[in-house]
């Protein structure tokens, strides 16, 4: 079955709210998969690159889940501080995006979250994480601090509708339950819904009033309780690597992939809630294969241009003969960091962000544009270790 039958993104819903124009898919997007601070670091590496190779300044839109979400989020907020230069490259990137990131990697918030989110009365895990977020990254800052371009798109699970739920300065939006323009939600609360991965820091609870949704803008779900309290998961629960927001809307489309896999088990459980826990494991990381194959047999069939790199990507697939050194047994021991929001020492956070920069440029290179020159090392000594 070819790409063009199976369909990528949710057949029935355009990626337009109603009220607004939609024309052909034209420009850049990078979509940055979840995977705990696994792929929050990984993607300062691809951050890195492109900002490099003059890429970061050409991104029309950045969709993002888990903890994409975070380097997404990191980068929209210093995005005019940059200082992009005649070249596309930004000055200050390292001291902006990268230095914060990096300090946040180095402190362990879902441990704390679920403990006293546990122990302490009224208190919330979810709420916990949020604060988290709030205190080393985005301080008060909305979704109006974001820029308005490229588009960032932060994606959410709706638990209820059972579709995406989008937060981007101009709107949140769940096309069954309706839009909310122009919101003032903080910055860290949506990324924390994005970042609600399941069990653990799942369901995020946001509460809105009906009013706040525009009139006719949901499908079949414009009512309370889906408008009054959103029940919502990790974004990956969905969509693992933020691609529903940006396939319908740019020609060209970057994934970047810290997606976790599925491992053996000889000794399966037994008992109805573990099983049930593995077999959702099962499905899920089925889908995402299955994902996975569709957008590069989309790249190949030439329904959209762009390119596809990972964490478990073996860079000598790319066919290049000056691509930085990356033995394959050493990429896939830095796929096999744990999904966690947990303390990462420096120097696997180094060899990691190493990593997403040389298969960034790799695939950049080999699939997008050729023209682009060959980096000069790493981002940091050691390579990828």
């Amino acid at each position: 079955m070819s790409s063009e039958t199976v369909p990528l993104t949710d057949p029935k819903q355009s990626e337009t709210p109603p009220g607004e124009s939609e024309g052909p898919p034209q420009g850049i997007a990078l979509c940055l998969s979840g995977g705990g601070y696994r792929a929050m670091v990984f993607h300062i590496g691809v951050l890195w690159r492109l900002n490099e190779a003059g890429y970061l300044a050409k991104l029309d839109r950045v969709s993002s889940v888990s903890g994409g979400s975070i380097t997404a989020a990191a980068l929209a907020i210093r995005w005019h501080e940059l200082g992009f230069g005649g070249d596309g490259v930004a000055s200050r990137f390292e001291e902006l995006v990268v230095a914060p990131l990096r300090a946040m990697a180095g402190e362990t918030i879902d441990a704390g979250a679920v403990i006293l989110g546990a122990l302490l009365p009224g208190s919330h895990i979810a709420d916990r994480v949020a604060k988290a977020y709030r205190d080393h990254l985005f301080g008060h800052r909305t979704l109006q601090d974001l820029p308005d371009h490229p588009r960032f798109v932060l994606n959410a699970t709706n638990v209820q509708s059972g579709a995406l739920c989008r937060f981007s300065k101009p709107y949140i939006w769940d096309y069954r339950v309706g839009k909310i323009k122009n919101p003032t939600l903080e910055l860290a609360s949506a990324v924390g819904a994005s970042s609600a991965f399941p069990p653990v820091l799942s369901p995020v609870v946001l509460h809105f009033k009906d009013s706040d949704f525009e009139p006719g803008t949901g499908e079949d779900l414009q009512r309370p309780p889906f408008t009054t309290e959103m029940t919502l998961s990790d974004g990956g629960v969905y969509d693992n690597m933020g691609i529903e927001t940006a396939w319908k809307r740019c020609e060209t489309i970057l994934v970047s992939d810290a997606g976790g896999k599925l491992g053996a088990e000889e000794h399966p459980k037994g008992d109805w809630a573990q099983h049930s826990v593995r077999v959702l494991g099962v499905i899920d990381n089925q889908v995402r294969s299955l994902r996975k194959r569709q957008v590069i047999d989309a790249f190949r069939a030439g329904v959209r241009k762009g390119a596809y790199w990972g964490t478990r990507t073996d860079i000598a697939d790319y066919k290049l003969a000056d691509a930085l050194p990356c033995p394959v047994a050493r990429t896939l021991k830095l796929a096999e960091t744990p999904t966690r929001l947990a303390e990462m020492p420096a120097e696997l956070q180094e060899r990691l962000i190493n990593w997403g920069y040389a298969v960034c440029d790799a695939g950049l290179r080999a699939h997008v544009d050729s023209a682009v020159a060959k980096p000069k090392g790493f981002p940091y000594s050691g390579g990828v270790g």
